[in-house]
């Protein structure tokens, strides 16, 4: 596939749109990137920029920003998209939102363009139906910031053609992705049913005063943070002995923590405003500086993790096993 023949669409510019159009450029793609909200029109360029001038300083992109800058056009007008093959909508999580902007999408695109939804609260088979034609419809799940992490969710709807996100699979390859392919719709996909599972349990830990929010950050830096970006659960449980866990599952199980309620700590911090370090109020005490390195910190350690985790793609051993003896 020639990225340069594939022109992509991106609506919604705020911080995701914008790193996923970077990665669209970086890839080698002509990017349409629709600004929904005025503000966007504005500040949209200087995010796309700033990401691409950190890209090329971290050795992710040869070119300085103009080369991909070029391949990338900002408008607010939804018949620019007329060309695109796929269009990525990544507006708010309001499916009235998305509703009216597939409208939009949809009057302008041809029948055989793939329309996909970056969304990871509302269901792919619940969006679809408020489409015009349900079996082109996708929902791409990406992972912030989009241009440097491995991550990407593709998921089909009831009502998808799976063969379109086997292409989408394929696609995304290119992206610089390991993207997982979920051939049923299940609320949350893939990664979010295993993540908030941990994280009903880290609350229940904390709620019931069996570990502070501090010990349960540690353990996660360094139990699963440790191994996770070399391989996954099963893997893991390939590479440290099946039975043990076998064992451990038949007495750990009936005490993890089921509930269905929204737990108090996070209920009490987002009642009284509190965003995480966006706004400097979150579950750790933070200052207004201490707030802007973390955010800056992460930034940087995603560029560090992807170097490292480069090294150790899924298919590493496969490589090893294929690369000639000298």
């Amino acid at each position: 596939m020639n990225p340069k023949e594939i022109s992509i669409g991106v609506v919604g510019l705020g911080l995701m749109g914008s790193s996923i159009t970077t990665c669209l450029l970086m890839a080698g793609h002509p990017v349409i990137a629709i600004a929904p909200v005025e503000s966007d029109l504005q500040f949209a360029e200087k995010r796309i920029k700033d990401h691409l001038v950190m890209a090329r300083h971290e050795g992710l992109v040869k070119h300085t920003p103009g080369f991909y800058l070029k391949n990338l056009t900002i408008t607010g007008d939804y018949a620019s998209l007329a060309n695109c093959a796929l269009v990525i909508e990544c507006t708010l999580e309001d499916l009235a939102i998305k509703k009216s902007v597939f409208k939009k999408i949809e009057a302008v695109i041809k029948p055989d363009a793939l329309l996909t939804s970056n969304t990871s609260a509302i269901p792919i088979t619940v969006l679809q139906k408020e489409t015009q034609y349900p079996k082109r419809f996708f929902g791409l799940h990406w992972m912030e910031p989009s241009h440097t992490t491995r991550f990407l969710e593709i998921i089909c709807g009831d009502l998808s053609d799976v063969a379109g996100g086997e292409y989408l699979y394929q696609l995304s390859q290119g992206w610089g992705k390991e993207p997982i392919l979920l051939r049923k719709d299940i609320r949350g996909f893939i990664t979010n049913r295993l993540m908030y599972a941990m994280y009903r349990e880290a609350f229940y830990l904390v709620e019931n005063e069996f570990a502070t929010i501090e010990d349960i950050d540690r353990a996660c830096r360094t139990v699963p943070g440790y191994w996770m970006t070399f391989c996954g659960l099963f893997r893991w449980m390939d590479l440290t002995g099946v039975p043990a866990y076998h064992a451990v599952m038949k007495d750990l199980f009936p005490t993890l923590c089921n509930s269905t309620e929204v737990p108090k700590l996070i209920d009490d911090i987002v009642k009284a405003g509190g965003k995480g370090v966006a706004n400097a109020q979150g579950f750790h005490d933070y200052t207004p500086e201490e707030a802007s390195l973390w955010a800056e910190t992460y930034k940087a350690f995603s560029y560090d993790i992807r170097k490292l985790a480069s090294k150790y793609p899924a298919d590493v051993v496969k490589k090893k096993i294929k690369k000639p003896k000298k």
